[in-house]
């Protein structure tokens, strides 16, 4: 078997061992912060921080949810880590933008974070603050979910298929599941491009 059909396999196996009903609970969960006209704040680490970025648009442009990626901005994020130190960068962002009750927030994990193992901090104080604020908090991560799944009111944990590929297949899925929700009917409101100019009768965009 090559590699190539060994991570094709091992994609096969997590996308079947999905538990889609962790899924269905994320969307019934943000379809309440948008009922709020709460805002949705999306963070992550490393190619978290990525997925967040990129899912922020999706949510503001396909489901109407005003989003935002506090790690966007490199200027605050350089300042904050450099004056403030890196595990409470997430947390003074919420605290600017007075997260609460009726917000929401997203992580983007491989392990979720673990205060006994002190990773992934700024995560875990996100999380931890979000919760005393009342804001609902929702993960798609890996692994076992760490911190993350154990708080979150709903998480979609990436089951661990084969232990050296947890995390580009963590990450990969993690793709997948949000573009998954900003497509389920309950949340999309505006068709994306492509979809709309193939509809019959629809204009060809040249």
């Amino acid at each position: 078997m090559t590699f190539t059909d060994e991570f094709v396999t091992r994609s096969i196996e997590t996308l079947n061992a999905l538990d889609q009903s962790q899924i269905e609970a994320v969307v019934d969960r943000l379809v309440e912060v948008r009922e709020r006209q709460g805002r949705l704040f999306l963070c992550g680490s490393g190619g978290g921080a990525g997925h967040a970025s990129h899912a922020t648009c999706d949510f503001r442009k396909l489901c109407n949810i005003e989003s935002y990626a506090p790690y966007d901005n490199v200027s605050e994020l350089t300042a904050r880590v450099n004056d403030e130190g890196w595990d409470t960068t997430l947390v003074n962002w919420l605290k600017v933008s007075r997260i609460d009750k009726n917000d929401g927030v997203l992580i983007f994990s491989v392990g979720g974070g673990s205060e006994a193992k002190n990773i992934s901090m700024n995560l875990v104080n996100a999380v931890n603050f979000a919760k005393s604020k009342g804001a609902t908090v929702v993960g798609i991560v890996g692994k076992d979910g760490g911190h993350t799944a154990k708080k979150a009111d709903a998480c979609v944990v990436i089951p661990p298929v084969q232990g050296d590929l947890v995390t580009p297949l963590a990450e990969g899925f993690q793709a997948v599941i949000w573009h998954l929700l900003v497509s389920h009917p309950k949340l999309q409101i505006n068709t994306a491009k492509w979809e709309s100019v193939n509809e019959p009768g629809s204009v060809a965009v040249k």
